[in-house]
C-alpha cells in the first residue's frame, strides 16, 4: 500500500516522464500554447477601410470577453450594418447556471467588448436586446468619430486572475472609476472594502462552495470545461486551462486523477478564504429586475468594470457561489439591504500577478 502522497508524487513523475517523451515525438511545447494566445490577444494591425475585415474582427474582440467557464456560449451574425450576438444553448452548464443567468450575462460582456472596439474603429454602436429573436442582441453599428478609449486598450489585458491578491487597498479615485465604469441602465455596482462586510460575503462564498463541492452534478459539469493541459486547451479553444490558476500542465487522464483525489470542499474553501482576505475588496452587481434584458445588462457593467480594473493595472475575479446556490441569493440580499432587487455577480479585486490567458476559438467557429 502506499500513500496519497506517495501516489501523487509517483504519478506526477510518471506524467513528467511522458509529457517529455511526448514533446520530443510531437513538438508539443509552451511555444505553441503561447503563439496561440499572442495570435488572439492582440490588437489589430490591418487596413480599416475594408469593412468586411472590420466586421470579423470586431467579433474576434467581442469573443475576448469572459463567459462562464470559458464556454463562449455565443453565436455571431454579421449584416452590413449590424452585428447579432445570440445565445448558444449547445454551450450552456444547467448545473452551475439553470436558468442561464449567466450565459447571458456572458453575451452582455461580449457586446460590451464589440462596442469598445468599434468606437476605436468609428463606428457607434446602439445594442437592443430581442427577446423574441432568441433572446438575442443586436447591436445597430453607425459610421462616428472614432474615440479609443483607455477600455479598448484594455481589451487585451483583461483577464479574470484566479490568484492571491496583495491586499493593498485602492485610492478613492480608483474606487470611483470602478463604481462609475459598473453602473448602468438598471444596474448598480456596491463596492465593499471594509474587512468586515468582505468576511460576511466570505461566509456566503464558503457556504457556497461546500454545496457545490458536494453536487455531483455540478462537479462533473466543471471537470468537462476544464482543460488539463496546454495541448487540450490549444486543441479546444475553450474552457478553463489549468495553467491559468498557477497549476502544472498535465495530460488529462492524470489531471483527472488528480482532480479527483485534490479537488476537496476543504481545499477549495482555503483557497477562497487566502484569496477574498488577499483582495482589496469585493464589488457585488445588484439589477432591479430578473429578466433576460437585464442580465445582459450587468454583464455589460460587469465587463466595463472589468476594463476599468485592468486599465488600472487591478486584478479581478468572480466569486459567484453565494448567487449560484438559490438558498443564498435572498440571505446575501438581505445582508445588502437591497430589498427586491437581485445580486447577480460577486467579484473580487486588487492588485495581483498577471496569470496565463484563456484560449479562445477561431471567430469562423462562432459565426452563425
Amino acid at each position: 500500500m502506499i500513500s496519497r502522497r506517495q501516489f501523487i508524487a509517483s504519478a506526477t513523475a510518471t506524467s513528467c516522464g511522458l509529457m517529455t517523451q511526448q514533446a520530443c515525438s510531437l513538438g508539443m511545447s509552451v511555444d505553441k500554447y503561447e503563439q496561440a494566445i499572442s495570435s488572439t490577444w492582440r490588437h489589430s494591425l490591418r487596413d480599416a477601410s475594408d469593412s468586411a475585415v472590420l466586421r470579423l474582427d470586431l467579433v474576434r474582440y467581442a469573443t475576448l470577453a469572459p463567459s462562464s467557464h470559458n464556454t463562449q456560449c455565443w453565436k455571431f451574425f454579421i449584416e452590413e450594418h449590424a452585428i447579432s450576438i445570440l445565445p448558444d444553448l449547445l454551450r450552456r452548464c444547467p448545473s452551475v447556471d439553470p436558468d442561464d443567468h449567466h450565459l447571458f450575462v456572458s453575451l452582455g460582456c461580449a457586446a460590451e467588448n464589440l462596442m469598445q472596439a468599434a468606437l476605436a474603429n468609428g463606428l457607434k454602436g446602439e445594442a437592443h436586446f430581442d427577446a423574441v429573436a432568441a433572446g438575442g442582441i443586436r447591436i445597430a453599428l453607425e459610421p462616428s468619430k472614432a474615440v479609443v478609449s483607455p477600455l479598448f486598450q484594455a481589451i487585451i489585458e483583461r483577464q479574470s486572475t484566479r490568484a492571491e491578491f496583495d491586499g493593498k487597498q485602492l485610492s478613492i479615485e480608483e474606487l470611483r472609476l470602478l463604481e462609475q465604469a459598473g453602473t448602468g441602465d438598471g444596474v448598480q455596482v456596491l463596492l465593499l472594502t471594509e474587512k468586515a462586510s468582505m468576511e460576511n460575503i466570505l461566509e456566503y462564498v464558503v457556504q457556497g462552495n461546500s454545496a457545490q463541492m458536494n453536487d455531483p452534478s455540478f462537479v462533473a459539469e466543471l471537470k468537462t470545461w476544464i482543460r488539463f493541459s496546454r495541448d487540450e486547451a490549444v486543441r479546444t479553444g475553450d474552457g478553463l486551462f489549468s495553467g491559468t490558476t498557477g497549476n502544472p500542465s498535465v495530460p488529462r487522464w492524470l489531471g483527472s486523477l488528480l482532480f479527483g483525489i485534490l479537488y476537496t470542499q476543504k481545499s477549495e474553501n482555503d483557497k477562497y478564504v487566502k484569496q477574498v482576505r488577499s483582495s482589496a475588496g469585493i464589488a457585488i452587481f445588484v439589477s432591479e429586475e430578473n429578466n433576460k434584458a437585464h442580465w445582459v445588462e450587468v454583464g455589460r457593467c460587469y465587463e466595463r468594470f472589468a476594463l476599468q480594473s485592468a486599465a488600472l493595472g487591478i486584478r479581478n475575479a468572480m466569486i459567484n457561489q453565494p448567487v449560484e446556490v438559490p438558498v443564498l441569493r435572498p440571505q446575501v440580499a438581505a445582508f445588502l439591504g437591497i430589498r427586491n432587487r437581485r445580486p447577480d455577480l460577486i467579484v473580487r479585486f486588487g492588485r495581483g500577478p498577471k496569470m496565463p490567458h484563456s484560449q479562445r476559438r477561431p471567430v469562423q467557429e462562432v459565426l452563425a
